[in-house]
């Protein structure tokens, strides 16, 4: 039995409203998806450039900027008698290096908050706790003026000038920073996420494809 024209009207009407907001739904969709596409191909901003410096590494040698010169780094900031975030902070560190082994141009660079205390030799005993490679993960620290030049007008973040009062604790910053093969600061990372590696990984292979 055939509908009635009014009631074959109505049906095409609703089949003709429900294929256009489809259709419009998917295009929006669709969208939506090229735009993430875009905006996860866009290069990562230069947030700041490393000023040249001339420090001590863990071994007793002398470090400065043109040795990492072609190398994409991670940097974070820490201090051997820590009593607070530091430990993690280098367990997060010894994890990325085992992530990062397979690319032979990233380093690893830990520089101490408080370098009138830690000697060379004090960073090479906490750098042995982490198993860190003597090639891959740098320990850096040097005169204090210098190094906190280096961590506040290079990488921008906060170290305080004394210890907490009543400790011998050191206000510091968190995050860890991404560079670039130029020596520019392209990322910041908390290095406490305990999902920090999904986070960096993919910004590191970015910027080495950059270099190539």
């Amino acid at each position: 039995m055939s509908l009635p024209r009014p009631m074959r009207y109505v049906l095409l009407c609703i089949a003709l409203a429900v294929l256009l907001m489809g259709t419009v739904g998917g295009l929006l969709f669709w969208r939506e998806v090229k735009g993430l596409q875009a905006r996860k191909g866009q290069a990562l901003p230069v947030l700041g450039q490393v000023p040249e410096f001339s420090l001590v590494e863990r071994s007793g040698r002398p470090i400065a900027l043109a040795d990492l010169a072609g190398k994409v780094w991670i940097a974070d900031f820490i201090f051997t008698h820590c009593a607070g975030p530091c430990p993690l902070l280098s367990v997060q560190m010894g994890a990325l290096q085992d992530l990062l082994s397979e690319m032979p141009d990233v380093r690893l660079v830990s520089i101490t908050v408080d370098p009138e205390r830690d000697t060379p030799r004090l960073l090479s005993d906490y750098a042995l706790r982490y198993g860190a490679d003597r090639d891959r993960w740098l320990f850096i620290t040097g005169e204090k003026p210098a190094v906190y030049r280096l961590i506040r007008e290079g990488f921008r973040v906060v170290v305080g000038d004394e210890p907490e009062e009543g400790t011998d604790q050191i206000m510091h910053s968190l995050q860890f920073a991404l560079v670039d093969r130029k020596g520019r600061v392209r990322a910041y990372y908390d290095g406490t996420d305990a999902e920090l590696a999904d986070r960096l990984l993919p910004d590191v292979r970015r910027l080495l494809q950059e270099g190539e």
